[in-house]
């Protein structure tokens, strides 16, 4: 079996002291790196991106993953390579199926903690998977490409390709990968989510509710507008009060 590991980045010392340090202690596996320089922006959407990546791929399985992932074990992808049984399956270290929260055995940030309420031992089948590290059979890729016009910006493609898969009857599952840490604590949440948000709502509007790692979103209008009111307000009085105390 053959990896395609395809990364974006914007930022080349991240990436050179994160994934790719950690890419060099990887062993009994055999894998190939496909890097997109996007620090002069030259995609403006993921999607644009990682179907540019992927087209390059000649791995049986193609691994997007974000800059700042880092196998903390020489044998973290050869671990994950082992749940890579089905090619007609996504999968992703991290995901939701319910309203519970985030799945993962995967820690993140500065203090290293948990990125998710619950950790497992075997996949788990979800609705959705994160963003940070998923992985798609390169036979569901050339049937299935990121959707360039729905996603229009960097937040929700994992999302929406999940729940374009499942309409297509690939499912997604989180593996129990206990080997991967995230930088980033993984909140990313401003107005361009929102916009990207309600394009991804009417697309997927069969689906009652959208379970995502960064909140529970209800497909129905109303109720998804008085959502993303409360999110926003939670957000700017969030953004108000640190200000105010950097300020003391």
């Amino acid at each position: 079996m053959k990896i395609s590991i395809v990364c974006v980045y914007n930022n080349r010392k991240i990436l050179d002291e994160f994934l790719l340090k950690s890419l060099l202690s990887q062993e009994n596996i055999d894998y190939e790196t496909i890097l997109i320089d996007n620090t002069d922006s030259t995609f403006v959407s993921a999607s644009q991106a990682l179907n540019h990546g992927g087209a390059k791929a000649s791995g049986d399985y193609i691994t997007f993953l974000h800059q700042d992932i880092m196998f903390t074990s020489p044998n973290a992808l050869e671990e994950i390579a082992q749940y890579l049984n089905d090619k007609n399956k996504l999968y992703g270290v991290a995901g939701v199926r319910d309203s519970n929260g985030v799945i993962t055995n995967i820690t993140q940030g500065q203090d290293f903690a948990p990125a998710g309420y619950a950790s497992i031992t075997e996949p788990v089948l979800v609705q959705t998977l994160d963003e940070c590290m998923f992985i798609v059979p390169k036979e569901v890729f050339e049937k299935l490409k990121f959707d360039e016009s729905t996603i229009t910006g960097w937040h929700l493609y994992c999302v929406d390709y999940c729940l374009s898969a499942k309409k297509i009857g690939v499912d997604s599952y989180v593996i129990p990968s206990d080997d991967v840490y995230h930088l980033s604590p993984g909140f990313s949440m401003n107005n361009t989510y929102f916009r990207i948000l309600r394009k991804l709502i009417k697309k997927h509007s069969e689906f009652p509710v959208i379970y995502t790692t960064m909140g529970v979103w209800p497909t129905n209008i109303l109720q998804l507008n008085h959502e993303i009111f409360s999110r926003n307000s939670r957000r700017i009085a969030k953004d108000i009060i640190a200000k105010l105390e950097k300020n003391l």
